[in-house]
């Protein structure tokens, strides 16, 4: 087992990280981001229908936003503590801009939740609109906390 490789996320400190927008790898021009909603081996973590259903309204938003044709994946860390999302070719700046315009959309939300059928979701039961909308919420107040994000681990 000695050669195997540690994959990219496992190298990163967790006990140094706080909540916020960072690259976690650069696979040529493939950007992942690490959507950081809460601080890792605090405890507060998200629970699995705020985690689910922010990732249903985020995923539909933002692959309907001005840059859908280069979001590659959005999806939650199975550690509860935030998403990734995998994007080509942008500047950060316009998709930290990006992210908080579909936090935004998010909160502003009316009507159903995206994706809320057995037809369309393995588990649609366990989705909750004011769940996704208070974790939106929460998530943009830490993303306009700082106003210019390093990006990278520190």
């Amino acid at each position: 087992m000695s050669d195997i490789k540690k994959i990219a996320s496992f190298t990163v400190n967790h006990d140094t990280l706080r909540e916020g927008i960072y690259i976690s790898r650069r696979d040529g021009d493939i950007v992942t981001y690490d959507m950081r909603t809460r601080i890792p081996n605090s405890g507060d973590l998200m629970d699995n229908s705020t985690m689910h259903s922010l990732e249903h309204m985020f995923a539909t938003y933002i692959r309907n936003s001005e840059i859908a044709h280069d979001v590659i994946y959005f999806g939650p860390m199975g550690c509860q503590t935030g998403f990734y999302l995998l994007v080509r070719g942008r500047e950060n700046v316009e998709i930290l801009s990006t992210v908080k315009a579909t936090l935004e959309k998010i909160i502003a939300h009316d009507g159903e939740i995206f994706g809320k059928s057995s037809v369309e979701c393995g588990n649609y039961k366990n989705l909750s609109l004011k769940a996704a909308k208070t974790e939106a919420k929460r998530y943009l107040d830490i993303l306009n906390s700082k106003e210019n994000w390093s990006f990278l681990y520190e």
